[in-house]
């Protein structure tokens, strides 16, 4: 048996890998793979210490600081999903997608969050066939053509500003009546003469036979307007990857495990969380890391209080 299961590769995860192998927790990481949400990103700019990066960059950086203090304390376990947890004889028991069992003393949940998908008529039908959650993955395929990006926070900007770089026109909408992203981000995009944002607008269907053709959007006023369209880019939040949770800690209404916010303990006792998967109120890179560490150093305390 471990002394500790980390369930995450992103910034929680790997923030208290990093501090359990340093501080000699026997511990297993496991993981689909590394970086969080973050990997989609061209360039973060508010990551503390570090003026700019990729997502890729960042994925590489986790990877290189968590295995330079492995050493034989730290297992890292990639390419793996946790399914299931529950208690067993003096901690808890894991299950991957692959079958492997893991079990550890103490949980620290980082599984972050998933996209949102969109929900209106011929989303589902049209998914992959001009509907994307991925413009650093897919913009190049839509070249010379008009797209819609839905959402307008930081991710819905950040992938205009990629979309930019190739599509004839993208057309941003938001439901809302202000933009989420930060001002200098909303700044900077807004200054492309092919870029054009529709706000108070709500996404009634998505058009097209075997490809996506045009987007029917509704304003304030419940009138339909359509946009022709050869691509839609969708970035409308998240879902935490809490479902194997379920019935063993408390989980608010969004699905997000509820947890204290002093020490990142959840409802019972051995596990904690942090990231995006828990209540934290803001979702960031830097908090997720942060927040890993505080749960990290509680976990600590608590290993050698109950050895």
């Amino acid at each position: 048996m471990n002394d500790l299961l980390i369930i995450g590769g992103g910034p929680a995860g790997v923030a208290a890998g990093v501090y359990a192998a340093r501080k000699k927790i026997k511990t297993v990481l496991v993981t689909y793979d590394f970086g969080g949400q973050s990997v989609v990103s061209p360039d973060v700019q508010n990551f503390i210490g570090i003026t700019s990066l990729s997502g890729t960059d960042i994925t590489k950086r986790f990877k290189e600081h968590l295995r330079a203090y492995a050493g034989d304390v730290l297992e890292i376990i990639e390419g793996e999903k946790i399914i299931s947890l529950k208690p067993t004889e003096g901690g808890y028991e894991a299950q991957s997608d692959k079958g492997n069992k893991y079990q550890a003393k103490a949980v620290m949940v980082g599984s972050g969050s998933s996209r949102r998908k969109l929900k209106v008529e011929g989303a589902e039908r049209l998914d992959n066939k001009g509907i994307s959650y991925c413009a650093s993955c897919d913009a190049p395929l839509f070249n010379d053509m008009k797209v819609a990006v839905i959402g307008g926070g930081n991710a819905g900007f950040e992938s205009a500003q990629q979309l930019l770089e190739y599509a004839s026109q993208v057309t941003l909408l938001e439901r809302g009546n202000e933009f989420k992203a930060d001002p200098i981000t909303v700044e900077n995009v807004s200054k492309s003469d092919k870029f054009k944002a529709l706000k108070n607008v709500e996404v009634a269907e998505i058009k097209g036979d075997k490809l996506v053709s045009g987007l029917v959007y509704k304003d304030e006023k419940g009138e339909e307007h359509e946009l022709e369209l050869g691509g839609v880019f969708v970035e409308i939040g998240s879902i935490p990857n809490s479902g194997f949770l379920k019935d063993l800690v408390d989980l608010n209404d969004y699905g997000e495990v509820v947890i204290d916010h002093k020490y990142a303990r959840t409802s019972k006792e051995g596990i904690w969380a942090a990231g995006d998967v828990s209540d934290v109120p803001y979702k960031q890179n830097n908090i997720s890391m942060g927040d890993g560490v505080k749960a990290l150093e509680d976990i600590y305390l608590w290993l050698n209080k109950n050895k």
